[in-house]
């Protein structure tokens, strides 16, 4: 049964990795940008969500705000800061995108104070009971979301006139813009839809770990970003498959007693997949002409 919790465990925080690593998936297969400031509009939606809370608000209403906010935040970032690089060379954009990521954490720091924050969302409470196995009504509410998450986003991109439009951008931008397509509109949508579900993943994450700081979303950010990579960068399956595997992956590193080189296992795993498969588990080689 301890096998069974801990297996649980796993799939909630690989659940919030996936999330997250969705966002990277997405931006990346649009228009091959690593946007490093993604786990920081997490953050963002932390402090969002203490001052929403702090006000009064309803906590549906402050959820609601932090998604919000969030998506905000990426559109800002991608009018001010990307959509002027776009025909720029990609380290240009990717020293961009650490600098904005750099900013986001200095700016908190500056007005909010270095100091940890406590973040209480108050959560469905209780739990289910199979058997001998008690499973917590964040745990399945986390994982439900992840779940549904993918399949709205794979819908979206799959069975909708803008998903089609997305695959388009991703495949040729040339030819995208030729055929009619407003490649600028695609690209914020995928920026705003990739930072919505970074809101519901800050929500979910919260709930886990209720303590907010300036570099909370750096750490989380960078595992995201991992996941992505493992399972195949620009693959929606291939997110969720990396975030809970690197969800797994802490878990049983975390029950082995070596709690202290979580981080390092996680890091090697991406050494690893480097080397040995550079597309990720499910991603496709793609070969370019030089």
């Amino acid at each position: 049964m301890l096998f069974v919790a801990q297996l649980v465990n796993a799939l909630q925080l690989g659940s919030i990795y996936a999330l997250i690593a969705l966002g990277y998936s997405m931006v990346y297969g649009i228009i091959k940008l690593l946007n490093f400031a993604h786990g920081d509009v997490i953050m963002v939606g932390g402090y969002i969500a203490i001052f929403s809370l702090a006000a009064g608000m309803h906590p549906a209403v402050a959820i609601i705000l932090v998604i919000v906010g969030c998506t905000a935040l990426a559109i800002i970032m991608e009018k001010l800061a990307y959509t002027p690089l776009r025909n720029a060379p990609r380290i240009s954009v990717l020293i961009t995108a650490i600098g904005i990521s750099i900013l986001l954490q200095n700016l908190a720091q500056l007005f909010f104070g270095a100091r940890p924050r406590p973040l209480h969302i108050p959560f469905p409470t209780g739990s289910i009971s199979i058997g001998e196995i008690t499973l917590a009504y964040p745990m399945l509410i986390t994982i439900g979301s992840a779940i549904l998450s993918m399949l709205m986003l794979n819908y979206i991109v799959h069975r909708t006139k803008l998903g089609k439009a997305m695959r388009a951008v991703s495949e040729d931008t040339d030819a995208a813009r030729l055929m009619g397509i407003n490649v600028n509109s695609v690209i914020t949508f995928t920026f705003a839809l990739g930072a919505a579900l970074a809101g519901i993943g800050a929500v979910l994450y919260f709930v886990r770990l209720p303590v907010v700081a300036p570099t909370a979303g750096a750490m989380l950010g960078l595992k995201a970003f991992i996941a992505a990579v493992f399972g195949g960068i620009g693959s929606i399956p291939g997110a969720m498959l990396g975030g809970f595997a690197i969800g797994i992956l802490e878990v049983i590193v975390n029950a082995s007693g070596f709690s202290r080189w979580t981080d390092g296992a996680v890091f090697l795993v991406l050494i690893i997949i480097l080397l040995v498969r550079p597309a990720g588990l499910v991603g496709k080689p793609t070969i370019e002409k030089v």
